[in-house]
């Protein structure tokens, strides 16, 4: 009889190593072969199709991360049930062994069981539902009566054109005893574009 050159641990190994040198050799040929012509728009962030507007430090609500994070969990519970019905509908197993065919049946319906009771859980949270936005008016006590505030909302006023020039007529000028110092000019004029 004879026997295998390399043991089941050193396929695994040749598995690993031909893996991320295929891996790696596909990056290589792709920084080779791509072009490299970045410009603005390529170099802009791009979040779903919308324009990134101001600071990207903006406060999220934490229930967006609560939404994914429900998803991914029965998103990858679920892709437990391929491999469980590929074992399930063989054939050749259940053959060998009745139980088999009860084992996994009862073994996924304890798998579905607990996943419908953490759906329930987050339900009965309220962790499904969307933000909707209370609109409070604040409560103040004060002793001023409404009348006044609603006489100081009717008061009409006026806005007078803006000049650029200022008046000096009303504003007292201090008559210098000693002699005024130089006035230095700054070093550089602002330019503001329009």
């Amino acid at each position: 009889m004879q026997q295998s050159q390399i043991s089941e641990f050193g396929k695994i190994l040749v598995f690993l190593i031909s893996g991320f040198a295929i891996t790696g050799g596909m990056l290589a040929l792709n920084k080779l072969i791509a072009p490299n012509k970045p410009n603005p728009e390529k170099l802009k962030s791009y979040e779903c199709g919308e324009e990134p507007i101001g600071s990207s430090w903006v406060q999220l609500n934490s229930r967006f991360y609560v939404i994914a994070l429900i998803f991914l969990l029965f998103d990858v519970e679920m892709v437990f049930i391929f491999p469980w019905s590929t074992v399930f509908g063989s054939h050749e197993l259940i053959a060998q062994d009745e139980r088999w065919g009860w084992f996994g049946l009862i073994e996924m319906f304890v798998f579905m069981g607990i996943l419908i009771l953490g759906l329930v859980y987050v339900w009965a949270k309220g962790d499904l539902q969307w933000i909707k936005t209370k609109i409070v008016t604040p409560e103040v006590d004060v002793k001023i009566p409404l009348s006044v505030y609603n006489r100081i909302n009717e008061i009409k006023y006026t806005v007078k054109p803006f000049s650029g020039e200022t008046e000096t007529e009303n504003i007292p000028v201090k008559e210098a005893s000693e002699p005024a110092a130089t006035v230095r000019k700054p070093m550089f004029k602002p330019k503001f574009k329009a």
